[in-house]
């Protein structure tokens, strides 16, 4: 089998840790970043090629595809270049910082030929798996209500969005995904007490079919760090955490909480790309996903901003 080869646009804060994955997976091959110094210390590291013109390392460079770690204000442009150069691109999320810009995205992807998929790393989380599994061969039940918290100090590394954008996205996706369906109606409120000019914690309501509900919360404000989900079904209660990945189920006969080994999600998100790869299959987040998360979070936003809630069709 033929060698994969891998470029990372995008090398700061999360982006390192591509590098560090695909570098174990043995198939980077170049990196860019618009950071002379940074992309000469990478290259060190990895021994692999470094770029500070994404122009330059797509003429250049024949890969397979590209993951884009880049600021999410530049994703569309790295993106659509990518793209048009016929590479497999791997966009974090979110995948553009407008809906508008994400429709063109899509439509530049199926144009191209190549597939594009979107970092929402959760979906690849052990326990986020198994909670899916769960809920899909109803274990406990029905689904009803998703209640998230993802909360943590803000540490000023983004400023090109805020945290709905940025943070709550990734469980407008989980939820997305566990009820299998759209919403249809979005109510928030938002605020900001850290930074002057984007919002730093969120109350999102999500309203599914049947009354099914999620309620998400997001904040940059308190000082411990916390990524739980509880998943309330008609005959129990699922509880897990993002970070230490334990799942446990509640229901009128106790409480069960499986053994099982702890694998990083990055990795498991990675495996599954490369994957996809070799063996040319669609990734499991498509484009529409990436596209319809951006929309329920402008949503969010507009939904704080009017004080009313946003009724929308998927």
């Amino acid at each position: 089998m033929e060698k994969l080869k891998v470029g990372v646009v995008g090398t700061g804060g999360w982006g390192k840790n591509h590098l560090r994955v695909f570098n174990e997976f043995g198939v980077l091959s170049c990196l860019c970043d618009i950071d002379p110094a940074r992309a000469g210390q990478w290259a060190v590291k990895y021994g692999c090629k470094a770029f500070t013109d994404l122009d330059e390392m797509l003429s250049s460079e024949k890969l397979d595809a590209v993951t884009v770690c880049t600021p999410t204000s530049t994703h569309f442009s790295v993106a659509s270049k990518t793209l048009k150069s016929r590479v497999n691109t791997f966009v974090e999320k979110p995948m553009t910082a407008s809906s508008a810009d994400g429709q063109r995205l899509v439509e530049i992807a199926k144009d191209s030929g190549v597939f594009l998929t979107v970092g929402f790393i959760e979906r690849f989380n052990p326990a986020v798996v198994d909670a899916k599994k769960a809920v899909k061969e109803k274990l406990l039940g029905e689904p009803l209500l998703l209640e998230f918290h993802r909360e943590n100090k803000w540490v000023g590394r983004i400023t090109d969005v805020g945290i709905v954008a940025d943070t709550s996205v990734h469980d407008i996706d989980t939820a997305r995904w566990i009820f299998d369906e759209e919403p249809g109606v979005v109510f928030a409120r938002v605020g900001n007490v850290l930074s002057e000019t984007r919002e730093d914690f969120a109350a999102i309501t999500l309203g599914f079919r049947e009354k099914k509900t999620a309620f998400i919360v997001s904040n940059w404000v308190t000082p411990k760090r916390l990524r739980q989900l509880t998943i309330v079904c008609t005959q129990g209660v699922i509880s897990l955490d993002f970070i230490t990945q334990e799942i446990r189920f509640d229901d009128a006969k106790g409480t069960t909480i499986p053994r099982r080994d702890v694998r990083e999600p990055l990795a498991a998100e990675m495996e599954a790309f490369l994957d996809c790869l070799r063996n040319h299959r669609a990734p499991l987040v498509k484009p529409s996903d990436g596209l319809n998360n951006t929309i329920v979070a402008e949503a969010a936003l507009a939904s704080s901003s009017s004080g009313m809630p946003i009724y929308m069709k998927l």
